[in-house]
């Protein structure tokens, strides 16, 4: 393993929605992903979901209400869970979560739906 600097993983890609797992540890993957616009509203049935902000802010939203984040802040989205995310202007997200969770969750959609294990 060696060091990771986050801000320069981030500037290796520029595409919205394709996570990138940048480490691996005890069946977790650390995954970084940048966001702008509207995702498709998911659940991940077996796994709880951390997402970090580390520039932007970010909307987390549920069928019952929204959460909204900022550099710095993160929250946790317990499995089963149905919510979707949203930017208004391109973030850069650190989420945590288990391997080889599909970034979709229950849903595949022909655009959203990002290939398994790509790595930066």
């Amino acid at each position: 393993m060696t060091k990771i600097n986050i801000t320069e993983r981030f500037s290796r890609f520029t595409e919205h929605w394709r996570p990138k797992v940048v480490a691996r540890l005890n069946g977790q993957e650390l995954k970084l992903v940048k966001l702008q616009g509207e995702f498709v509203w998911h659940r991940h049935d077996d796994a709880d979901e951390l997402f970090l902000v580390w520039r932007g802010n970010l909307r987390i939203e549920f069928r019952d209400q929204t959460v909204t984040l900022g550099p710095g802040e993160c929250y946790v989205v317990p499995r089963g869970t149905e919510h979707r995310t949203a930017a208004d202007e391109e973030a850069e997200i650190v989420v945590f979560e288990p391997a080889d969770t599909r970034n979709t969750g229950n849903v595949i959609d022909p655009t959203l739906t990002a290939p398994q294990g790509d790595t930066i």
